[in-house]
């Protein structure tokens, strides 16, 4: 059970730095999915659990869908935020490990894991030091004050082509207009998104939809658990269709009167409902990671079931561990003065 476990750290870590969910499944999964093959693992479970580790990346800093969060609630800092899902970020990584290895374990996959080759750890950690210092500059950076959440970004870039051109040397100048094509075309798609979100949420609040639909959940006697519940399964819901980014432009707007209304802390709700996006990323029969691994993996989504139904029971305890033990969230930012 060490290939599923690997995948899931590595999963973990690049999402700090990606903030893509799809992304990081694709960068995962291109690498894991055929290692795992190769020790004896089922595609179909290879795929699950790159799916389900990629799922982490909204939740560990630096996070897009945080940032996002932070502009459209006044109330959330982008580093109280980053704090706050850094414990159930590591939880939720955490809870996947566990049924990975049970699963592994039970059905006795991975017999050839213990004959494949394994590269010398410590040359292998330095060549990963220039890599694994990228967390510790952004989120360093940012807690020292040397720049803002937007500056961090610039720093991130500039840092990657310096470890790219001058450490590795894999990239060369003739690669940059390449690099700067797709991530032009990326960065259409992204801010086309985030416009036509913008213009639905605009729209909302012009039309007087935002309050009459607030007003008609906290006046449905559900109760506070209750109306949370509702938004669970809602997001969730939601989450299998659209990015994490997407779903906060559209829905923060129309959630944020039910989060005054019973006056629950703005960066514990960022959390929940970034965990409600991620239990989303992952969940079939529609989940947008599961369909980039299961490409990668080339197998059905509908093979995936019975392996990601317990990585998804797995992250949804995490959430509800979160709900009943906020300070799972606050107390990582208060310690830090945020």
């Amino acid at each position: 059970g060490m290939l599923p476990m690997v995948a899931i750290l590595v999963a973990m870590f690049l999402g700090g730095i990606s903030g893509s969910g799809p992304a990081n499944a694709a960068a995962v999964g291109a690498v894991m999915i055929a290692a795992m093959s190769r020790a004896g693992y089922p595609p179909a479970f290879s795929a699950s659990v790159v799916g389900a580790a990629a799922a982490t990346d909204i939740l560990i800093p630096p996070s897009v869908a945080f940032i996002v969060y932070s502009v459209l609630v006044p109330g959330a800092s982008v580093p109280a935020l980053f704090a706050a899902g850094m414990i159930p970020g590591i939880l939720a990584g955490l809870a996947l490990i566990i049924p990975a290895v049970w699963m592994s374990r039970s059905n006795k996959m991975g017999a050839l894991e213990a004959t494949l080759p394994r590269p010398a750890f410590w040359k292998s950690f330095r060549e990963a030091t220039w890599g694994l210092a990228a967390p510790v500059l952004i989120l360093g950076g940012m807690r020292a004050g040397w720049f803002t959440p937007t500056e961090a970004a610039v720093v991130a870039v500039f840092y990657g082509l310096f470890v790219g051109m001058v450490v590795y040397r894999t990239i060369h100048v003739k690669d940059l207009f390449v690099i700067l094509r797709e991530s032009g075309e990326l960065s259409a798609v992204i801010l086309l998104v985030v416009s036509l979100a913008g213009i639905f949420a605009y729209s909302l609040s012009t039309l007087g939809v935002i309050d009459p639909v607030a007003k008609a959940i906290t006046n449905s006697g559900l109760g506070e658990y209750g109306v949370l519940a509702l938004l669970i399964v809602m997001l969730i819901t939601v989450g299998m269709f659209l990015d994490g980014v997407s779903i906060f432009l559209i829905f923060v707007p129309l959630l944020w009167p039910i989060v005054q209304f019973y006056k629950w802390d703005p960066v514990w709700f960022g959390v929940i409902l970034t965990l409600k996006v991620a239990l989303g990323q992952f969940t079939p029969p529609l989940a947008v990671n599961l369909m980039v691994s299961c490409r990668i993996a080339n197998v059905r989504m509908e093979e995936t079931v019975r392996w990601v139904g317990w990585m998804l029971f797995a992250m949804f305890l995490v959430m509800v561990a979160v709900i009943v033990w906020p300070q799972l969230a606050l107390w990582l930012p208060a310690k830090l003065g945020y």
